[in-house]
């Protein structure tokens, strides 16, 4: 019992070390309210730069509306007869951008001629920021004394619990 509760106290401070942790996923997810008479053709300016990894979640009207990925010239004259990907099923559609190049989705019910098509172009991610500059490293050495300080707080907490039993 007393084992058990000792696994329970590190399993507990080790989950509150690693949340403190900064995340590393880069991805983001792009909402798109994807319904009729709708023009898509700013919505990538207005809510890109797009990367790899990031995922588009279409959220649409079963029966009024369909999620057809298309090539360039499907895309162009709005035909979904080469469709790369079709989904209609239920009212969302989340998609990966696995891949660094441009995407194409369109309606097929009609509505891409008024609009109804999005383009994506996506990138690689950018490179991580340079080192901080000397004016900036007092910053940075006082996060990660406060990362020391949590982490050292931590550890204190785990020692404390650990001799109640």
């Amino acid at each position: 019992m007393v084992m058990t509760r000792r696994r329970a106290a590190l399993l507990v401070v080790a989950m509150c070390a690693c949340a403190a942790l900064p995340s590393t996923t880069t991805a983001n997810k792009f909402s798109i309210n994807w319904k009729p008479n709708t023009n898509y053709s700013d919505w990538p300016a207005q809510h890109g730069p797009f990367y790899k990894g990031d995922w588009l979640v279409f959220y649409y009207t079963a029966g009024q509306a369909d999620v057809i990925q298309v090539d360039a010239a499907g895309y162009n004259t709005c035909d979904a007869t080469n469709a790369i990907s079709n989904y209609s099923k239920g009212r969302t559609y989340a998609f990966e951008l696995n891949e660094t190049k441009t995407y194409y989705f369109i309606c097929s019910y009609g509505y891409c001629f008024g609009g109804m098509r999005l383009q994506i172009k996506t990138e690689k991610l950018p490179p991580p920021s340079p080192p901080a500059a000397a004016k900036d490293k007092s910053a940075a050495a006082f996060t990660a004394s406060r990362a020391s300080l949590f982490y050292a707080a931590a550890a204190a907490v785990l020692a404390a619990i650990l001799r109640m039993f």
